[in-house]
């Protein structure tokens, strides 16, 4: 069986700035390494029939932190080397000289994700009720003429694996969504900036998602 990891990379170095930072109530920790004879930060979110899920950006300059900043309405990200300012976000950036045989790309095995459609964002956003931690980040990627944005679920740690997603006509271009519990739908924003709503923040990836089962997909 191969467990070895699937790398998959977002859209820019501000997806994956928000996907270690923003909502976060730490940031996670990033990685950096050769990939594909390119340097990469990489952050691990999910695990497929045992195999580690790793996302990545390519990395241009170097530093000690990835920092992540919301600044008159608009995010921002750089490579900084303190963590001086400190109504920023910064993901520390741990640098690996060599990766093991055990965290390098896998084979591409047909282990897939299951997709479930669901009926509305209304649906899609109380998949994070009753979780004590953060809640998930959504990933959007297109497929075909549509977009798909959705949450990657395991609801037994030894079954499937499901791609919880709504179908859209176009890419939002806005980076989170904002809901709550009443009855108002919920919305793509900026920035999680009102009170009295919850957030979730949406990760861009720069292609297709390579291991979702598109054959599975609803019409």
């Amino acid at each position: 069986m191969d467990r070895l990891p699937r790398y998959i990379q977002v859209s820019s170095t501000l997806e994956f700035s928000r996907l270690v930072c923003a909502l976060e109530r730490a940031p996670r920790i990033s990685f950096l390494h050769e990939h594909e004879g390119k340097k990469i930060l990489s952050v691990q979110m999910d695990i497929l029939k045992e195999k580690p899920i790793v996302y990545y950006t390519p990395l241009e300059n170097k530093g000690h932190y990835l920092c992540y900043d919301l600044k008159g309405g608009k995010e921002q990200t750089e490579i900084v080397n303190s963590t001086s300012d400190a109504s920023r976000l910064y993901s520390p950036i741990v640098r690996i000289k060599s990766l093991p045989d055990t965290l390098k790309p896998g084979n591409g095995t047909a282990d897939r994700y299951q997709p479930i459609e669901l009926e509305d964002l209304a649906s899609l956003a109380k998949l994070t009720y009753g979780f004590e931690e953060n809640p998930f980040p959504l990933f959007l990627f297109p497929h075909n003429d549509i977009w798909l944005i959705g949450v990657f679920m395991n609801f037994t740690e030894e079954g499937e694996s499901y791609f919880c997603h709504v179908v859209l006509d176009n890419d939002p271009q806005k980076p989170f969504l904002k809901f709550t519990n009443n009855n108002s739908e919920p919305s793509f924003v900026k920035i999680p900036s009102e009170h009295g709503y919850s957030y979730m923040k949406i990760i861009k990836l720069k292609d297709t998602h390579p291991l979702v089962n598109y054959d599975h997909l609803q019409n």
